[in-house]
């Protein structure tokens, strides 16, 4: 009878005994070569690193920081930290130095276990400013940084194979495995402490659903150090999947070509850009061919389960001859992509559902570890603008304000070093107040209509729900990026980042010069188009929150230069002190016709 897992490290028993013979449970591409890890190299790697650690004078309680990229040492460092009782603390790599101070002296890491040369660069400079730092290990050779090996070879030669197994006996499912810091969209990161028993039962609820079996293939290309990622991939290795990592996003088709996967997780942003790719491709097509294309997206965006067998039939047209090749171009083999860490629209889940390329959408935070519930492929199971039914032993309701409030195994051991703040999230009968709004509906299926902070107040006293209306105007394949405002204002505006990419698409079918971004929104005929977008979606939009005033930039939003999180959500506050002058122009003009930023 196999072994129950109770604390996260329990995985390696799988992998020491049923899924032994497995050659290639993680994998990474290195100098274009890839690189092979067997189940065996797994549990000796871990149980090395182990050993070695504990070498190192690393105990129970030592806090780790472990800034890497998607790789398979990342797991080896995990399991290895978690056997000794050690706390890993997973950073993203690329977070402001200002953060990078925060978190580590937030929570007194006393190692760090880094990638590559790129990163160190971005933390040599400030590590002499933590005296507890006692070292660096690098997996990639620096010049000057001790290795990964080293902490390999140190557990290779310590014989104190007893003493290791005493502390694993000793280590509780209650104790923490984790410290995960969030992104810190709306203020200062809050390090969220995990439990083995908040992962082990939320990886195994998750695993109830997906029909993944030992041997199918997956793509990690979502970053391991966000707790969406790295529960997942403690659910596939429940099933002896073979993980293949993507460091690069840029590298994720190409990696899916080759590798065929059965499954990924994505974020609503990766889907949206796949299927704006598509749609790109599509009008580039043969006149008669483009009018099939389009044809089939129209089948695609009315599809549900309980359609009548003439949509059925027009349906099995539009799979035979266009969505068929839309599962070939990502490996023909797709049981299932799992959508969290942000809101999908409706229109996109249709789509790809009606392609048989089933889309999982979850909601879940890094307090709830994260899973609170996701789509089923039971009858019934999914519902088209929610995110799918509670999963098993996790309870919610809604409060008089709409707040969604969670209950069950999942739910945080707390906020590292703020006991305070976790009293205000977490209330004395448990439920932990996870800041969304939302609505359950028919009982089991979960909807979420706002984040509780972000809604806003105009000053006519009118209540705004900005993210409502931004999902609406994304709808639009011009529009890559917006942010509606209007908090204490008297009407409501947007600042948006265009589409250059299917702007220039549009451009090259209507004969218009497209020579850059900066030419693009200064051309009337592009300024028009934008316009007539903003008034189709204000035709659907309460009269309080039609975008009466917009502004294009034409700058690129990203991670690195701080206007998404690491998740790829809106930074709201960091965007609006970004272009507070523009913002305050643009309220303080007496003009509500549209103006364009140049600059």
């Amino acid at each position: 009878m196999m072994k129950p897992i109770n604390r996260l490290f329990d995985l390696l028993d799988l992998f020491s005994n049923e899924y032994r013979a497995i050659p290639d449970v993680f994998n990474i591409k290195r100098e274009g070569v890839w690189i092979h890890y067997s189940a065996s190299d797994y549990v000796e790697y871990s149980r090395n690193i182990s050993l070695g650690l504990l070498s190192m004078g690393i105990k129970k309680g030592t806090r780790v920081a472990t800034i890497m990229k998607n790789c398979p040492e990342w797991n080896f460092f995990d399991m290895g930290l978690m056997q000794i009782g050690a706390v890993q603390v997973p950073i993203y790599p690329t977070i402001s130095e200002d953060n990078y101070r925060y978190i580590f002296n937030d929570s007194q890491v006393e190692f760090l276990i880094i990638s590559d040369e790129e990163i160190y660069s971005r933390i040599k400079d400030i590590i002499p400013e933590f005296p507890f730092i006692k070292n660096v290990f690098c997996i990639e050779e620096v010049k000057g940084v001790s290795s990964w090996k080293d902490i390999l070879e140190s557990g290779k030669k310590n014989d104190d194979s007893e003493e290791l197994d005493r502390i694993m006996k000793s280590i509780q499912p209650e104790d923490m495995a984790t410290i995960i810091y969030t992104s810190g969209t709306t203020g200062k990161p809050k390090g969220v402490m995990l439990s083995h028993r908040n992962f082990v039962t939320n990886f195994q609820a998750l695993a109830e659903i997906p029909p993944l079996q030992e041997g199918d293939r997956i793509i990690s290309a979502l970053p391991l150090c966000h707790v969406y990622e790295r529960t997942a991939g403690y659910a596939y290795q429940s099933f002896g999947t073979s993980i293949f990592y993507v460091q690069d996003l840029h590298e994720l088709i190409s990696v899916i070509c080759e590798i065929r996967p059965h499954a990924f997780a994505s974020v609503p942003r990766i889907l949206e850009k796949i299927y704006n790719g598509i749609v790109n491709e599509g009008r580039n097509l043969p006149r008669y061919r483009k009018m099939i294309f389009f044809w089939a997206l129209r089948q695609g965006h009315k599809f549900d389960f309980d359609k009548n067998i003439y949509y059925r039939i027009k349906l099995w047209i539009a799979n035979m001859l266009i969505f068929s090749k839309w599962r070939k171009a990502l490996g023909g083999r797709i049981k299932f992509i799992s959508s969290g860490s942000a809101s999908l629209h409706p229109r996109l889940s249709r789509i790809f559902w009606a392609a048989k390329i089933p889309i999982l959408e979850a909601y879940g935070l890094t307090e709830t570890s994260p899973a609170v519930s996701i789509f089923h492929f039971c009858p019934g199971g999914v519902r088209f603008g929610t995110v799918g039914m509670l999963l098993r032993d996790i309870q919610v309701k809604i409060a008089e304000d709409g707040e969604i409030l969670c209950k069950g195994p999942n739910v945080m051991m707390g906020y590292y070093n703020r006991p305070e703040r976790t009293r205000e999230v977490i209330d004395e009968e448990g439920w932990f107040h996870t800041g969304d709004i939302g609505v359950m509906e028919e009982g089991k299926y979960l909807r979420i209509t706002d984040r509780k902070k972000e809604i806003f107040k105009t000053s006519t006293g009118k209540y705004i729900a900005p993210q409502v209306i931004e999902q609406k105007f994304k709808e639009s394949p011009f529009i890559e990026h917006i942010i509606v405002l209007g908090e204490n204002r008297k009407y409501t505006s947007a600042l948006i980042i265009p589409n250059f990419e299917y702007l220039r698409a549009w451009c090259n079918i209507k004969k218009i010069p497209f020579i850059s971004p900066y030419h693009a929104v200064e051309n009337p005929e592009i300024v028009h188009r934008l316009q007539k977008e903003v008034d189709f979606f204000n035709q659907i939009l309460g009269q309080t929150e039609k975008i009466k005033k917009f502004r294009l930039l034409t700058d690129e939003w990203t991670v690195e230069s701080g206007e998404l999180s690491p998740t790829l959500k809106l930074r709201r506050k960091f965007i609006q002190e970004k272009y507070k002058q523009i913002i305050e122009e643009n309220y303080h003009s007496s003009d509500l016709n549209y103006k364009q930023d140049f600059t």
